[in-house]
């Protein structure tokens, strides 16, 4: 039979050590964690023990006595996951470094469903809750005087004293718009989603702004519509009905970009020789499988995701964020779908 010294780490356990140092389990315990009264000749033969034998402790269990839990929640209504995951992940790799797990709950765009998981969370201890959505709409926040920091991300709360970060979509049309004017082109069209939501409105503000400071206008009017590739395909012929001359799209999604290349390919416009296009959200699987491959607009949300999770930890360190929204910057990715224009 192996006596202590010959097992490993991960097989040493505190009644070892209390066997070691001929103490009792409990005091082991408070001698290795640093807690209760007793003689310091007593507390370093413990943690002498404890290093002769390998002990590692348990870190759940040692969060367990200090009160933590070492999880955070993310309550979602994007049930489809395309905005609330990448958020996810960012705030993953910034909860990592502190050993922090996140539990995801998605709502449905169901109140009751989102009190109920909040509930959950709350019994369930999670040390913040991070809410997020496929929507920046300004919306009601979970709770006031919640026991726990929560952060609202891709998504804003209509208190001012809640923290919400949020992606700067009006920045994102004026990137959109420099580029392709940088790039030669001058009547550009402007394809985007729903009028009531507040993205499809700054994006589509953000590129009327950039093109008045160039001298210009929109090509056509701004075409409102369905985040959808189909809604795509019918405001292309809109808008080349409007404006044949048209030699730019900015599209309000990836989505919506799909739909109007492919009225552009059956209508024998060449992207990008006769009509640049340019998408917004850098959904990979349809910005890369365009043909040709589509410059778009990302919104960072990574970053978003990031910087939620660093504002959560730094209210579990006590260092808690005034309220407020931060605008994260838009970033152009760019592809093949906006080469230089030829004379």
């Amino acid at each position: 039979m192996a006596n202590p010294s010959e097992r490993t780490a991960k097989s040493i356990t505190i009644r070892d050590v209390a066997a070691a140092a001929d103490v009792s389990i409990g005091t082991a315990s408070k001698a290795l964690n640093g807690r209760g009264r007793m003689r310091d000749e007593t507390r370093g033969r413990v943690l002498a023990a404890a290093e002769r034998l390998g002990f590692r402790p348990n870190p759940l269990a040692q969060g367990l006595l200090a009160g933590r839990t070492y999880t955070v929640g993310l309550v979602t209504g994007d049930s489809f996951g395309r905005f609330s995951i990448p958020v996810m992940l960012g705030a993953e790799d910034a909860l990592g470094a502190g050993q922090i797990s996140v539990f995801m709950c998605d709502t449905r765009d169901d109140p009751i469903r989102e009190r109920h998981y909040v509930e959950r969370l709350l019994a369930r201890r999670v040390e913040g809750i991070i809410v997020t959505g496929r929507r920046t709409e300004p919306r009601p926040g979970i709770g006031r005087d919640l026991p726990v920091p929560v952060v609202y991300a891709m998504t804003q709360s209509t208190d001012e004293s809640d923290v919400s970060i949020i992606p700067d979509d009006e920045g994102g049309g004026a990137l959109a718009a420099r580029h392709l004017l940088a790039t030669g082109r001058t009547r550009i069209g402007h394809v985007t989603g729903p009028q009531r939501f507040e993205a499809a409105r700054r994006r589509a503000h953000g590129l009327t702004t950039a093109l008045s400071e160039a001298g210009l206008e929109p090509a056509g009017e701004v075409l409102f519509g369905q985040w959808s590739e189909e809604w795509g395909r019918q405001g292309a012929d809109v808008l080349l009905h409007a404006a044949p001359d048209v030699d730019a799209v900015f599209c309000g999604s990836d989505q919506i970009a799909r739909g109007v290349a492919e009225t552009l390919r059956e209508r024998g416009r060449r992207v990008p020789e006769d009509v640049a296009l340019v998408g917004f959200d850098n959904w990979e699987p349809l910005a890369l499988g365009c043909r040709p491959p589509l410059t778009t607009v990302d919104m960072n949300l990574g970053e978003i995701g990031r910087l939620a999770a660093r504002h959560i930890l730094d209210a579990i360190a006590g260092r808690p964020s005034g309220g407020g929204v931060t605008i994260v910057p838009a970033s152009l990715v760019l592809r093949e779908s906006t080469r230089r224009a030829t004379s």
